[in-house]
């Protein structure tokens, strides 16, 4: 938590510009509407801040689906949780040119579950429960499908402008009013997480040895995957698309804290809180590269790592 404060500051302080501690607390305590202060307050602070959001919800929804698939790749981008999201948004746009960000969040989420739904449903086997092959193919095929629709329907409505922050991932522009809208719900949707962790931790290693403790896997599963479909779709809502943060940060938990959920929720949300603000502040310091190119550039070599570690390959 204290690397995640001290990240923030620095996220705040870095930039084309960079500003000095003492200039970010006096914007904080002693705003006085000059330009740096304008600058730290109203600019740099809710996108920084955006970004540790998504990366909390991003990197807490990929720990939980790989916990309740029993899928080590399992991730928000590579299930379809975030081309649904984007599709919706998409149609949003198209129907409600001047949509608010309320209206561009429930999009997301709902295109969110219908995305991760098809994903699941497609990727379920009556005999072995989830494949963990057939939800990549799933996810790789329904994402593709649902991209290429938004693109479509970006493209005829003469929406891509409004689509092109989604498209590629990013947190420019993102207003503390986003923000007022966007953090109840992520924070919200984390904590009942946290709480129902246990059952989280029994649930993955078996459905067999959960029903015997007394755990519904149907009810649970369909518990937790409402509320990562929640996560994602308020993430992608909030700044885009960022594939591979959901698939790498919950693996590098679990090497630091092991696979007891009550531990590693809390700490593979800190540590993708920590992680996006980051890839931002790398952003930032290379002329304002997408976000979710830099997130990318690490996480596909960790993704082929994780497909030829598991024998997939």
């Amino acid at each position: 938590m204290i690397f995640l404060v001290i990240t923030l500051l620095l996220s705040f302080m870095l930039g084309s510009e960079n500003y000095s501690l003492y200039e970010v607390v006096q914007a904080v305590l002693h705003y006085n509407n000059s330009e740096v202060h304008n600058i730290i307050r109203e600019i740099r602070m809710p996108r920084e801040v955006a970004a540790m959001l998504v990366g909390m919800s991003l990197a807490c929804s990929g720990a939980v689906m790989q916990g309740i698939t029993r899928n080590p790749l399992a991730d928000p981008a590579l299930i379809g949780l975030n081309a649904g999201a984007l599709l919706f948004i998409s149609i949003m746009f198209a129907i409600v040119p001047g949509a608010n960000f309320m209206m561009i969040m429930l999009s997301g989420f709902i295109g969110a579950i219908i995305g991760g739904t098809i994903v699941l449903m497609l990727g379920n086997s009556k005999r072995g429960g989830f494949n963990a092959m057939k939800i990549i193919l799933a996810g790789a095929a329904v994402s593709t499908l649902m991209t290429a629709l938004a693109q479509g329907v970006s493209i005829y409505f003469k929406t891509n402008q409004s689509n092109l922050l989604w498209s590629s991932g990013g947190v420019t522009g993102t207003t503390w009013q986003h923000i007022f809208y966007a953090a109840p719900v992520i924070l919200i949707t984390l904590l009942l997480l946290f709480i129902f962790s246990r059952q989280l931790t029994i649930l993955s290693v078996g459905d067999e040895m959960a029903a015997g403790l007394g755990v519904n896997t149907s009810k649970t599963r369909v518990l937790f995957s409402v509320l990562t479909m929640i996560l994602a779709g308020v993430a992608v809502a909030l700044v885009g698309s960022l594939a591979f943060v959901g698939l790498m940060v919950p693996h590098i938990a679990r090497m630091l804290v092991g696979i007891d959920y009550r531990k590693l929720l809390p700490f593979t949300t800190i540590l993708g809180g920590i992680f996006v603000v980051w890839a931002d502040i790398i952003a930032r310091q290379t002329g304002e590269a997408p976000i979710g190119a830099i997130v990318s550039i690490i996480g596909v070599p960790f993704f082929i790592y994780l497909v030829r570690k598991d024998g997939t390959m």
